[in-house]
């Protein structure tokens, strides 16, 4: 049986729920690279993550399957100045105590910059910590 990568994470947190998604339809799969990246997470991004692979004719399904999953997640945390379900999980670097810390590790011998993940709205550029509970309307 042929497997293919249908997703890529940089933590087995999130790849073991997408993964147990799909086992309650049916759909087995396994996580290629998880040892390695569960291990030195420095290497998530050298090796492209933790793949989930899946036999190629369940490939598609899964795909919808995950992308609703995501969808759902959204719709449960839109932009709070726009409203928008256009929006994405990203590292930002802006900080000034990242950078502050980045020349502070030069004398440590730390080279590696701190990012912050932050949710970025691409409607309007909101940036704003993710899953911030969205506000209630009032009424």
């Amino acid at each position: 049986m042929q497997f293919v990568p249908i997703g890529s994470y940089d933590n087995y947190i999130a790849a073991h729920i997408a993964m147990g998604r799909l086992e309650e339809d049916n759909i087995t799969g396994w996580l290629k690279d998880e040892n390695t990246v569960t291990i030195d997470p420095i290497l998530s991004n050298a090796i492209g993550g933790i793949k989930l692979m899946v036999p190629a004719i369940q490939a598609e399904r899964a795909v919808g399957i995950l992308r609703k999953l995501e969808n759902e997640h959204k719709a449960l945390h839109p932009c709070p100045k726009c409203g928008s379900l256009n929006i994405e999980l990203v590292s930002s670097p802006h900080k000034t105590s990242n950078w502050a810390r980045v020349i502070i590790g030069l004398f440590i011998t730390s080279y590696a910059m701190p990012v912050e993940k932050i949710m970025h709205c691409f409607d309007c550029g909101h940036e704003f910590a993710p899953d911030k509970p969205v506000p209630e309307s009032p009424g």
